[in-house]
């Protein structure tokens, strides 16, 4: 959520930036000015009848005890019908807040500046492609058959368990799934991430302080009877550590990395680009995580993207580095890149990583402050990045490592695995 005080100081600014979404703002933030203007004047009014209330009822004492009754009960029903008008401008002030409120959740976080102008995909920019695209030889199949032909991943019976985007794993499939989640694991230790184990259901107001509520609802698993969410991504439960938390500056940069299962409902999403792995209901991914002071949080993105850049390489695996444009970033994000492998049988791109700074946006909505060197009290900047996600990886892996024989697997996960081919 962007902080009001932010948009009052400078609202041609947030303005600006949100044009980088493609979106006309204007309307809204005067809209929201206004809606807050009349707030602070009901609170005003609130505070001098409060304080005019407290003066009544020591005057009312008072004349009590020096006697004066009937001046005293002139007063008390003076105190009557201020107590009325309280209440009334509670209720107005309950109201006012609420108005408020829904105004500025309708905002999406507004974009740094030098993020590109643009609607969609087609207005992202490149900025560095890696490794070289294999030539595959000439009866090379695309990862959905030969997860069927090595007999690794088995989608029919996952339809069978359960419905269309819920892979079952088998053999050396499931084994290179573990191996992938342990090395992405032991890479983020090494990188100084802290393991969390975290769960795999949150309340509405985790899904609402990381900005998949209200805006995602319908992307999210639902247990109605209970209020539960099925998380979306690791990112919800483990930023939700700081929900309600005042760190000290000392305990900033807080790096935290997780292995969880993804559950999204991907409405809507069909064609031969869901095929496979491209588009899974429940999926396997480890996150990276930091809580860091707001002058450190443009080095730290760049710093987690060349870091999600360093897997890659281990694997590997060609990918494209994007900047995205302002309409194909998430609602919560002011910077994100992309990262996206090349998946040789399809000959295609396929994205296998965000890496996103929220600047203040998702720390708002937490509550998440420190304090600073000052003694000062602000809001800290959140990140997060995928390291990475399990399905497109995989997709990759198969893919680009295949030969007539079989599928070679990265030397950098041997160890994890127990085996360096998949074969018949």
């Amino acid at each position: 959520m962007l902080q009001l005080s932010t948009i009052r100081q400078n609202p041609e600014s947030i303005v600006e930036r949100l044009a980088l979404r493609g979106l006309d703002a204007a309307a809204a933030i005067q809209e929201l000015l206004k809606a807050d203007e009349s707030n602070r004047k009901l609170r005003f009014d609130l505070e001098q009848q409060q304080a005019k209330a407290n003066q009544l009822a020591g005057e009312i004492g008072q004349l009590f005890k020096s006697g004066q009754k009937d001046q005293a009960e002139l007063k008390r029903q003076e105190s009557a019908d201020l107590k009325d008008s309280i209440k009334n401008l509670e209720q107005e002030l309950a109201s006012s807040d609420e108005q408020v409120k829904a105004l500025l959740i309708a905002l999406p976080n507004a974009p740094q500046l030098d993020v590109p102008k643009g609607k969609s995909a087609d207005d992202n920019l490149c900025v560095l492609e890696w490794g070289s695209k294999p030539q595959l030889h000439s009866q090379a199949k695309p990862h959905w058959e030969l997860a069927s032909e090595y007999g690794i991943i088995d989608f029919e019976l996952g339809v069978k368990i359960t419905g269309a985007g819920f892979p079952v794993y088998k053999g050396k499939g499931a084994i290179l799934q573990r191996a992938l989640i342990q090395f992405f694991l032991n890479e983020a230790g090494k990188e100084g991430y802290t393991e969390m184990q975290v769960p795999h259901l949150v309340n509405a107001d985790s899904g609402y302080g990381t900005g998949q509520l209200p805006d995602k609802e319908g992307q999210m698993y639902h247990a109605v009877l209970d209020d539960l969410y099925l998380i979306p991504t690791a990112e919800v439960p483990v930023t939700n550590l700081y929900r309600n938390t005042l760190l000290d500056h000392s305990e900033l940069p807080i790096k935290n990395t997780g292995y969880t299962p993804c559950f999204r409902r991907e409405a809507g999403s069909y064609g031969a680009h869901v095929r496979g792995l491209n588009r899974l209901h429940q999926f396997d991914k480890v996150e990276i995580v930091q809580i860091v002071k707001p002058q450190d949080s443009d080095a730290t993105l760049e710093s987690m993207q060349q870091y999600v850049q360093g897997l890659l390489q281990k694997l590997e695996l060609p990918y494209r580095l994007l900047l995205l444009c302002g309409g194909d970033m998430g609602f919560t994000s002011a910077k994100t890149y992309d990262l996206e492998v090349w998946s040789a049988a399809q000959e295609r791109w396929l994205e296998c990583s965000s890496v996103s700074n929220f600047e203040t946006f998702q720390t708002n909505r937490l509550k998440c402050r420190y304090r600073n060197e000052d003694g000062k009290t602000e809001l800290a900047h959140s990140l997060n990045g995928s390291a990475l996600a399990l399905p497109r990886i995989v997709a990759a892996l198969l893919e680009n490592n295949q030969d007539e024989t079989g599928i070679r697997i990265p030397s950098v996960l041997v160890p994890y695995t127990g085996f360096d081919r998949i074969e018949a």
